[in-house]
């Protein structure tokens, strides 16, 4: 198990800088529906933080019978609230929030809680409302065309990351049922959230 510790301590070690790329235009508004789109996509990615929510909640999402609604539904509000923050709404929230939502990912995880389809279904909801808070400041001030192809560009990214994540933990599932793979997403999770929150504070 020593590998996977130092594994563990390397991506710690490595989290501050990564979260500081945050921007896949490097801070400039897309001014194209290519840009647009390529920010939308890149945006999810280089932002480590949601990286991380979005596979965590792909592995809790394959945890829960027909869970597989649950990383669309996170997707529905993340996508919502980016059209929301790009029409002026701005709660103010900052990078904390989306620190502490993988803090609770985290504990969430690793405490293997069976919660109801209803209580999972408002944190995913809760969660993309947070996450799509911040990808929203990417592209407030920015035209029709390139708006359109950003929010097409977080969708289907963020679609594509929590759905195929879901499947691989499935599989995974299936085929080492011992594998404790929950725990180690958990910890990861909710390690880098810590890690976050005390950069933002």
């Amino acid at each position: 198990m020593k590998p996977i510790f130092r594994l563990l301590a390397l991506c710690l070690a490595a989290f501050p800088a990564m979260g500081l790329a945050h921007h896949a235009m490097d801070y400039e508004l897309p001014a194209t529906a290519l840009d647009g789109l390529l920010s939308g996509l890149g945006h999810p990615v280089i932002g480590i933080d949601h990286l991380l929510f979005i596979v965590a909640a792909g592995v809790l999402a394959a945890r829960v019978d027909r869970g597989r609604w649950l990383p669309l539904a996170f997707v529905v509000a993340s996508t919502a609230v980016v059209a929301l923050r790009h029409a002026g709404a701005d709660a103010g929230l900052g990078e904390l929030p989306v620190a502490v939502s993988l803090v609770v990912m985290g504990v969430i995880l690793l405490g293997a809680w069976h919660l109801r389809h209803a209580v999972l279904a408002m944190l995913f909801l809760m969660g993309g409302a947070i996450h799509g808070h911040a990808l929203g400041d990417a592209i407030v001030g920015a035209e029709t065309t390139p708006l359109l192809a950003y929010l097409a560009g977080v969708t289907i990214i963020q679609a594509a990351i929590g759905l195929g994540t879901s499947a691989v933990a499935t599989r995974i599932r299936a085929r080492r049922p011992h594998f404790p793979l929950q725990k180690w997403a958990g910890i990861v999770a909710g390690a880098a959230g810590l890690v976050f929150a005390g950069m933002t504070l």
